[in-house]
């Protein structure tokens, strides 16, 4: 972070003089900007997917809805246990044999997949806190399955589904090793635009847009530990 406020033309720590310029450059850059662009989209339907997908298996696994509880929970908790590189190679393998790779929504399914066990995790920790009379009460006054979900258990949850959702979108917002297996030459994002980079020579360019990455996840961070605490679900 230091180096990037350097006026060198090369990484060096401490910085020789101070100056934004390498900031200026990042953000008047075209292909940064698209980079950009394309983290902040693929992060968002990423984590809208997660947080639709994550919030119905939590609450079909917490009511014991479905059989099989214990290994969909192991199933959908793997992304956690195994190498990113690893599914990497597998998602790559997979939609190439179903000639699916390049598209854009793989990408957005490849991250859900990678972030669903956030979602899951703090969505499964509120759901055990609350108390099932609670829902049971609001439909014996008349409201159906969904609708004592919708008017109860769910702002009930919000708390735990918006930390679930900030920590998917970090997630997905700073990968590399899934991503870059299922990008075309026409695609990157902002994490793997820096990985290609290094490859080419280090300017403090490379540390301006690293810099951007870690303010924007540090404010997404404490944003959530401020309004929700998002700690106590992980």
């Amino acid at each position: 972070m230091l180096a990037a406020f350097s006026k060198t033309t090369y990484l060096t720590i401490p910085p020789q003089g101070w100056t934004l310029d390498w900031f200026r450059a990042v953000l008047n850059d075209a292909s940064y900007l698209k980079a950009i662009s394309t983290s902040l989209w693929l992060a968002t339907l990423a984590t809208a997917l997660s947080l639709i997908l994550g919030t119905a298996a939590s609450y079909a696994l917490h009511h014991r809805l479905i059989p099989g509880r214990d290994a969909i929970m192991s199933l959908i908790m793997a992304p956690l246990v195994f190498p990113a590189v690893v599914i990497g190679v597998a998602l790559l393998q997979y939609v190439t044999m179903i000639g699916l790779r390049g598209h854009f929504f793989v990408l957005v399914l490849a991250h859900a997949i990678i972030t669903l066990p956030y979602v899951v995790r703090s969505a499964m920790s509120s759901l055990t806190g609350i108390n099932p009379q609670i829902e049971e009460a609001a439909t014996v006054l008349g409201a159906n399955g969904f609708t004592a979900f919708r008017l109860v258990t769910l702002p009930i949850i919000k708390p735990g589904l918006v930390a679930g959702g900030i920590f998917s979108f970090v997630t997905s917002l700073d990968n590399v090793p899934v991503t870059i297996f299922l990008l075309t030459p026409r695609q990157t994002t902002l994490p793997v635009k820096i990985f290609g980079a290094v490859e080419h020579g280090v300017d403090p360019s490379i540390a301006a847009a690293s810099t951007l990455m870690i303010a924007g996840t540090a404010v997404a961070l404490i944003l959530a530990q401020r309004w929700v605490n998002f700690t106590r679900f992980f």
